[in-house]
């Protein structure tokens, strides 16, 4: 049985989403608490605060021609009080600048907190599988599955 905190943050999650596929940076911004901390794939590796958080999400869309899709997959929810984590798969594609069409999948954990009734992210990981056979991006083919 989904309770109403699940609820609640599964419509903020999938509202976030939206935001991401649409490069609605405002919006993505407003889910995210002023001094989150935000662990990339890329460099620096950590993004903390708003500010850097909103400059590496604004480098992710310009990597896009247009909107950015992203099924997400295996969403776990875990909360206790005013404390929240999720974790789940993302199939990330759209048409890349410079040529790129593969699509890849992340791996992303978040953390939550309540706050006056609202919940905002406090902390989020991303991570993208890896080939350990070349040490690159594994990039699946429409045969792959979820693991």
């Amino acid at each position: 049985m989904t309770t109403p905190r699940e609820t609640e943050i599964r419509a903020l999650l999938a509202s976030r989403a939206d935001a991401q596929q649409t490069k609605d940076i405002d919006r993505l911004m407003s889910f995210y608490a002023a001094d989150a901390v935000y662990y990339d794939v890329v460099p620096p590796l950590r993004f903390t605060g708003t500010e850097e958080i909103r400059r590496n999400f604004l480098r992710w869309f310009d990597g896009y021609v247009g909107p950015i899709s992203l099924e997400t997959h295996d969403v776990t929810l875990a909360t206790s009080g005013d404390t929240a984590f999720a974790h789940m798969l993302h199939r990330d594609s759209g048409e890349r600048k410079g040529g790129l069409q593969a699509s890849i999948w992340v791996r992303e954990s978040v953390c939550l907190q309540r706050s006056n009734g609202t919940w905002s992210i406090t902390h989020e990981h991303i991570s993208i599988p890896i080939d350990p056979a070349t040490m690159t991006v594994w990039l699946p083919s429409d045969k792959d599955q979820l693991a």
